[in-house]
């Protein structure tokens, strides 16, 4: 699947406003530097495992269902895992003196966001399951809510910033990541059955005679 332009822009603006803060003078003292690094290698790891992210869902008793890519389990438990040594640092040396207040308090909001995002990843991807078949697409979340939508009333198919966005007439919606293995077939099969409802009911309307 091609690159979406936000998965482009968004850890250069992260790594470019990290250089910019290393300059200022509240910031002096906090390890942005190496801040920058470790945004910089996640991204060359997302972009490794972005690349091999399979094109094709997996079949299952005349299903094709969606799974999570090693994209996810890597933002996933990674970000966790970051989370609690970033936490655990905080424990540990927290009391000593020479660590500088700002310091720890940027430890800590950098701790509660990648938690954050950890916990955010594994509800809207790891944990949903997403599957079709030539009549329906079957949504079921992390909560067990399941959610069904028939391929007919089908109206567009939209990215958005939680994934791609299939939506119906009667403003049923269906959301998923796009880093899923098979999200592309998924995309291309309900952009296509979109076009064809969208012509069928330019069909069935009568033309009125001037």
């Amino acid at each position: 699947m091609p690159l979406r332009w936000q998965e482009v822009a968004v850890p250069l603006f992260v790594i470019v406003s990290l250089i910019v803060l290393k300059h200022l003078p509240f910031a002096d003292g906090l390890p942005l530097a190496r801040a920058a690094g470790v945004v910089a290698f996640g991204y060359a790891a997302f972009l490794a495992l972005r690349l091999v992210q399979g094109e094709e869902a997996l079949r299952v008793d005349g299903w094709s269902e969606l799974r999570p890519s090693m994209v996810e389990y890597f933002a996933c438990y990674g970000a966790a895992a970051l989370a609690m040594v970033l936490m655990s640092a905080i424990i540990v040396i927290g009391g000593t003196k020479h660590v500088q207040a700002t310091q720890m308090l940027a430890t800590f909001i950098a701790s509660l966001l990648l938690g954050s995002g950890a916990v955010g990843i594994g509800l809207g991807g790891l944990f949903t399951k997403v599957r079709w078949n030539d009549t329906l697409l079957e949504h079921r979340n992390t909560f067990g809510r399941e959610n069904q939508i028939a391929w007919s009333d089908v109206r567009s198919v939209r990215p958005n910033w939680r994934g791609i966005t299939i939506a119906t007439h009667d403003a049923q919606r269906v959301t998923f990541s796009q880093f899923h293995s098979g999200a592309a077939q998924l995309a291309i099969h309900a952009t296509n059955r979109a076009r064809r409802n969208a012509l069928s009911g330019s069909e069935g309307q009568i033309t009125p005679v001037a």
